[in-house]
Parts: structure tokens; sequence; C-alpha cells
């Protein structure tokens, strides 16, 4: 893996160990030579994780779309900025430039990130591997929700394998370059009930 693409929040969240492990994991990504991609934020766990990197001597490439690239927004100290008209280009690129994704907590920019990334999985559309950091149980809830819809029978079982999670950012980085993608059978069980 040359480049991962971490999701998280903007904001910082109200528990410190959320900051203390994006910055963490950006610095693990550059001891292990990873490039991290990311949403090109300055503040949050989006800022924490890059400054992680950039410490280390990492590269860090952001994807911004434009009305977002202003001052005390985008990070301004990043290897490479790549600008984009859209919201929907951004993620593009994002996943275009990534031969792996993590996502840290965040809120809804976070979980669009990450469901489309999941649904693009489960469709076939990319067979990439997809962590989630479960710092201080932060995902625990939305697993349980994933694994409701599977009791429900809205997701197939196989499908619940395209993602993995861990509490610490060297075993999840450990489990995504062992990740092999399920093989994974049509989404749709019964076209006609």
């Amino acid at each position: 893996m040359e480049r991962i693409c971490v999701f998280c929040g903007s904001n910082p969240g109200r528990n410190g160990a959320f900051s203390a492990a994006a910055r963490a994991t950006g610095r693990l990504l550059a001891e292990e030579g990873i490039t991290l991609v990311y949403g090109g934020g300055l503040t949050g766990l989006m800022g924490a994780v890059a400054d992680g990197a950039l410490a280390a001597g990492g590269r860090v490439i952001g994807i911004i779309p434009q009305s977002m690239n202003l001052p005390r927004v985008v990070h301004e100290g990043l290897s490479e900025l790549v600008v984009v008209q859209t919201m929907h280009e951004r993620k593009a690129a994002m996943a275009h430039l990534s031969d792996a994704f993590i996502a840290l907590p965040g809120g809804l920019g976070t979980f669009d990130e990450l469901f489309e990334t999941l649904t693009w999985s489960q469709l076939g559309y990319q067979a990439k591997p997809i962590g989630l950091l479960n710092i201080d149980g932060y995902f625990n809830p939305l697993v349980g929700l994933i694994d409701h819809a599977v009791a429900y029978g809205f997701v197939q079982p196989h499908h619940r394998n395209v993602f993995a999670a861990a509490e610490e950012a060297a075993d999840l980085l450990a489990t995504l370059r062992a990740f092999q993608h399920p093989s994974l059978s049509s989404k749709w069980t019964e076209l006609h009930p």
C-alpha cells in the first residue's frame, strides 16, 4: 500500500483520545512510508492526522472543493493540495488516489464518505481494504447498526466482511495489509418476492 485515504471529522470531538489517535495514525503512515490522502482540512481530526504525518516527514495530499479552499479551513502546509469543484469530485479523487481507506471518528461527512466507499465495495466497484479505527468504541453503534441490517436481511452476511475494525492504528494497518476482498455474490438475493 502506497497511499491510504483517511476519513475523519473536521471537529476534534469531546474525547482527547480522538485527536491523539489521529496524530498517531498520521505519524504511523509516515513512518511506514505511506502517503496520507485526506480531505485537506486544517481543523479537528483532519488537521491532527495531517499534522502527525507531516511532523514525521510524511507526504500528505489534501483534496478539497473550491468552496472550502479558504484560510483557516484548508491546511496550507500539505505536500500537495488538489482543488476540485464539488464534494462528489472530492470523494472520487480520494478514492482514485488511494489503495485503502481508514475511517476515524467523525460526523455526517465522515459517514457519507465511509458509506459510499462501503457501497462501492459491496457492488464490486472497488475492492480496496476499508478499516474503522474504533477509538474508545466510537464505531460500536455503527457496526451494531450494520449487524442489525444483516440480521434483518437488508445487508448480505458476506457484505459485512468488506470492512475491518480495530482499536489501534498499527493493528488496523496490519489487518488492511492482509485484507482479501470477499468473493461477493449479488447484492440482490431476490429480484421478485
